[in-house]
């Protein structure tokens, strides 16, 4: 066996014998995983169905309007692009799109659950460019949507790119909206996070309120990590051009020939959202949420805005001066892989933040339902007690010595050891 399928064996083995519980990932179904892998990576189809720079892609076309109409059927928008590689790219199009370098953009802050694209200031393409208004939390996570419209009248954005990552709670789109409309500003609505739970119908749709709406499709989705970018009636409404403003921004403005084996993947994850188990599976994503939150309250533990309406929780570890890099580094030996995550009003730098970000999506489509998240959290909280005593210092390269000293002192942990045996015999009863 070559060494590149020997490390993708090694990390299939991983992936069934942990805890996958970071909220951006998921399992892909093993139809989406062939279309992925398919020959279709093997054709280039510059341009859009019907219109291609190459020969040879009649069926090339069937499968993106496929991909195209069932994603139009499924949200209830105008016009889907569904060639942009990824989120981030597809957020980057909508802005070269409807905006004029140093235009004003507004987006929620990414320390309080937003997301790079969203006007991230200094080191971001959409902060670079355009000037950035991030508005923020109240001390408790909360989204004060009063303080968010006095912030828009004031500065009147051309844009509102609203979306979020870390932020626990259903955004209020028509308020938004209103937002939005009351500065005549186009608001983009990123649902990469939770487009999986708004076609389940346990999240509200931005579809009414928004001109134009993003998101990416491996997450709550389920399919591959592709991205689409769709526009609503309402956007339509604003500007009839804005359609093809958009195609023209994804190509040739920003790239080339799409992926089509990844177009093949999104239309198939759309077909697969169309069942009944689908909704099903997103209503348990939320179920397993509020039970795991729940459950980690009851702990001890902070949960930011001290619930979660769902798929996602973040865990404030301040209160017991921890770090978030401790914690995840620990729950990974113990075989609960999440991700440290910066918490609202977090004076701790990004890199070593003051909390930890986990989710439902993963472990929920493997079956697991309530009963298995009062035996995950009596895992997490029972970690992160037993490192309770083990403070980052503040000094940078304290820090560095630091982690480097305690990642080799968690391998031969009992405790974790323990639990890791644990994690794997529950992955055993509930495999990929």
């Amino acid at each position: 066996m070559d060494k590149v399928n020997i490390l993708i064996k090694k990390e299939e083995k991983r992936q069934q014998e942990t805890l996958m519980m970071i909220p951006s990932e998921n399992y892909a179904s093993k139809e989406v995983r062939n279309a992925v892998g398919s020959i279709l990576m093997n054709k280039y189809s510059e341009g859009y169905a019907g219109k291609r720079y190459y020969q040879g892609n009649r069926i090339i076309d069937e499968i993106e309007n496929l991909a195209i109409e069932k994603a139009k059927k499924l949200f209830k928008v105008a016009h889907v692009n569904c060639q942009s590689y990824s989120g981030s790219p597809a957020n980057s199009a909508v802005l070269f799109a409807l905006l004029n370098e140093g235009d004003k953009i507004m987006g929620l802050k990414l320390s309080s659950g937003g997301h790079l694209t969203h006007g991230h200031p200094n080191i971001t393409f959409s902060g670079k460019f355009f000037k950035s208004v991030q508005f923020g939390t109240k001390d408790d996570g909360v989204i004060d949507y009063e303080v968010v419209e006095k912030l828009a009248k004031k500065e009147k954005p051309n844009l509102m790119i609203i979306g979020t990552t870390a932020y626990p709670l259903i955004l209020d789109w028509k308020k938004l909206g209103e937002i939005a409309d009351s500065i005549g500003a186009w608001l983009v609505a990123d649902i990469s996070h939770v487009s999986g739970l708004v076609l389940a119908g346990v999240y509200t749709s931005p579809v009414p309120f928004a001109h134009i709406v993003t998101t990416t499709t491996h997450k709550t989705l389920r399919g591959p990590r592709g991205a689409m970018i769709m526009v609503t009636s309402k956007g339509l409404k604003k500007d009839s051009e804005i359609a093809s403003k958009i195609d023209r921004a994804v190509f040739p403005g920003l790239q080339g020939g799409p992926h089509n084996n990844t177009t093949a993947g999104i239309a198939q994850c759309l077909i697969e959202a169309e069942s009944k188990e689908f909704k099903e599976y997103g209503k348990q994503i939320v179920k397993n949420a509020i039970s795991l939150a729940n459950e980690l309250t009851k702990g001890g533990l902070t949960v930011v805005t001290g619930k979660t309406q769902c798929h996602l929780i973040v865990i404030d570890l301040r209160p017991l001066g921890l770090s978030g890099n401790v914690v995840a580094e620990a729950l990974e030996v113990g075989g609960i892989v999440v991700n440290r995550n910066s918490v609202p009003n977090d004076i701790a730098p990004p890199f070593y933040p003051s909390g930890i970000r986990l989710g439902t999506p993963a472990i929920t489509t493997r079956g697991m339902k309530e009963k298995e998240m009062k035996l995950i959290s009596s895992w997490i909280i029972s970690v992160i007690n037993h490192f309770k005593d083990e403070k980052l210092p503040d000094e940078k390269n304290e820090r560095i010595l630091f982690m480097k000293n305690f990642r080799a002192k968690i391998l031969k942990d009992k405790l974790l050891i323990s639990i890791s045996k644990e994690v794997k015999s529950l992955c055993k009863k509930f495999p990929i």
